[in-house]
């Protein structure tokens, strides 16, 4: 009769459509991957300059392609010490040598690579990183902070229901101690904001973004990214040869909520969207900029782009204020218009002249103006142009 009943169940389990018999695993949640900042200890425990080779699976829940070296924080290397960004353990990647993770993801939907990565000594060491299909190439720059080490966001769309995350130092150096050590990987599904009422750009709060980490204070930097369909910032396009920084009210003054974006680097840090327009309207694009509060040097600015019409703004706040307000009126020519934002100059930090800075942006948006208020706009424009004018010829 047992046997009975087994068959029986057998034979019901292979009549139940596939759909019921098959179960995904559940997708991977948002934060640190397993292993993601490689404080598990390996198999006999971690030992110094511990180099894994290709097929081995001495570092936990990662795949090794070539020479990985598994490194501490203080360790000494060719007369210098290895950067580990946080915790006690990182890993440095050789000579076209790579680290890889499989993650169950949802098929379809957005997400947002972060991790932490350094320079050992090459002064042009990149990590190329691939997910979902889509891959980039990112140059290490210690230009943001005298940490020498930086949190960086790339975003990939699944394609199915697993993806492989790969970083892989592209680099061939004649010293075989350099290549980029590499730290803190973590995902963080991407949801797109709902366009709001007032304005047409979408994530204009910049509430919507890649993961941080709760305990780092240099934000994270966003490298150059030409499709706003798949941007660590939903929306949003950062069309230039560097970095623009994420950050958050708990380390930085942010105008309003909870996230906003730093723009670095002047013209080299253009951030940008797309809107919807109609043809021939006018409308009016506003935004709010300020000191993100880490002692960036003035004199500040930003310049802003609406279509064909182009204005800096200089900052300088009244009374106790951190931040205030700026408006740019168009006229549309099509269905959708260009708004860009950038720094007017490249600003360093007073109390370190190395590391890169600037204002600090929030609350974008471009709604509509009908005649009258398009006038009246113009008009107070134009007014407080002439005002200007005129302080400063007297």
């Amino acid at each position: 009769m047992q046997r009975l009943a087994w068959l029986g169940l057998g034979v019901a389990l292979l009549l139940l459509p596939p759909a019921s018999r098959l179960v995904s695993a559940a997708a991977v949640e948002d934060g640190l991957l397993t292993n993601g900042d490689f404080e598990t200890a390996p198999a006999g425990g971690f030992t110094k300059s511990a180099s894994v080779s290709e097929g081995a699976s001495t570092i936990p829940a990662w795949t090794i392609n070539g020479t990985v070296e598994l490194v501490s924080a203080g360790q000494h290397q060719g007369g210098m010490i290895l950067i580990v960004p946080q915790g006690d353990h990182a890993v440095r990647l050789g000579n076209d040598a790579g680290i890889g993770q499989v993650v169950q993801v949802e098929k379809g939907a957005e997400y947002a690579i972060t991790f932490s990565a350094a320079r050992t000594c090459a002064q042009l060491e990149a990590l190329n990183v691939s997910a979902g299909g889509v891959s980039q190439t990112v140059d290490l720059q210690t230009l943001y902070n005298i940490e020498g080490w930086d949190a960086y966001a790339l975003a990939f769309q699944a394609v199915d229901e697993q993806a492989t995350l790969e970083f892989r130092n592209p680099g061939m150096e004649d010293d075989p101690t350099c290549g980029p050590i590499l730290d803190n990987v973590a995902i963080k599904k991407l949801f797109a904001p709902d366009k709001p009422k007032d304005s047409t750009v979408i994530n204009g709060d910049f509430e919507e973004g890649p993961w941080m980490f709760p305990n780092t204070s240099f934000g994270v930097l966003l490298p150059t990214n030409l499709d706003e369909q798949t941007s660590a910032i939903p929306g949003w396009m950062i069309e230039s040869n560097r970095a623009v920084r994420f950050v958050d009210s708990d380390q930085y003054s942010v105008p309003q909520g909870k996230r906003a974006i730093e723009l670095l680097s002047g013209k080299e840090g253009i951030i940008s969207q797309m809107v919807e327009t109609t043809p021939q309207k006018v409308y009016s694009l506003t935004f709010t900029f300020g000191s993100a509060g880490d002692s960036c040097q003035p004199p500040m600015a930003v310049m802003a782009f609406a279509g064909d019409q182009a204005q800096n703004f200089h900052y300088s706040p009244m009374g106790n204020a951190t931040s205030q307000a700026a408006n740019v009126t168009f006229t549309a020519r099509a269905e959708r218009t260009r708004v860009a934002l950038y720094s007017v100059y490249y600003n360093t930090r007073s109390d370190d002249h190395s590391s890169l800075c600037g204002p600090v942006v929030d609350d974008v948006r471009v709604w509509g103006l009908n005649g009258a208020a398009g006038l009246k706009a113009s008009i107070g424009l134009l007014l407080g142009m002439v005002s200007v004018v005129g302080l400063m010829m007297f």
